[in-house]
């Protein structure tokens, strides 16, 4: 039965995967990073070009970026749903003369990480070793936000020695079985 790598082996591992990972996104025509909420694709194009010589196509779940007459840079399927109205396209000029499609997307899942831009994106990134940008508790979804303050607010009661909001549930529970039946014996009651 083979062993689990070394702490050492595994970051080895892990720093080759990383840098293979880099080398094939620099083979793409395009430079693209995300966010859990967003999506920023950079298309390289010549610098005398004009807005009215891009062909972008953007749906809910497709992508094409081109120059007019030309193979386009992205062409596909999307690999998550977009809300196209929030996402937008513009021609910048950047240094030494060039320009670029400046693309935003904006994920309509915004608990997922993207592997690719496009499913035949001919690489694409490990998400499982993404780590995420710390978020504000004001950017999550209300349900999702109620979680973390309960999950932090229990961190908190275990750290100072007391009861977390689960505990104190029951023994308000039991407060109330106590006053409700006041023959009861409750001297040797144990909560678990």
């Amino acid at each position: 039965m083979p062993s689990s790598p070394t702490p050492s082996e595994r970051e080895r591992s892990d720093a080759e995967a990383k840098a293979r990972e880099k080398e094939e996104q620099a083979k793409l025509p395009y430079k693209w990073t995300q966010t859990i909420k967003d999506l920023e694709i950079a298309v390289p194009v010549a610098g005398n070009l004009r807005g009215k010589d891009i062909e972008v196509v953007m749906t809910k779940t497709k992508l094409k970026v081109a120059v007019k007459g030309q193979t386009p840079a992205i062409d596909g399927d999307l690999t998550q749903a977009i809300k196209v109205d929030e996402s937008a396209w513009t021609l910048e000029t950047v240094g030494g003369g060039g320009k670029e499609v400046s693309i935003h997307l904006d994920k309509s899942n915004k608990m997922e990480w993207w592997d690719a831009v496009v499913t035949n994106a001919e690489y694409k990134i490990d998400t499982s070793k993404i780590v995420p940008e710390n978020s504000k508790l004001g950017d999550l979804d209300g349900q999702t936000r109620g979680m973390v303050e309960k999950m932090m607010y229990d961190q908190r009661q275990k750290e100072m020695g007391k009861p977390t909001s689960e505990e104190e549930g029951k023994m308000e529970m039991l407060k109330k079985f106590q006053a409700q039946h006041p023959e009861m014996d409750f001297s040797n009651a144990k909560m678990s």
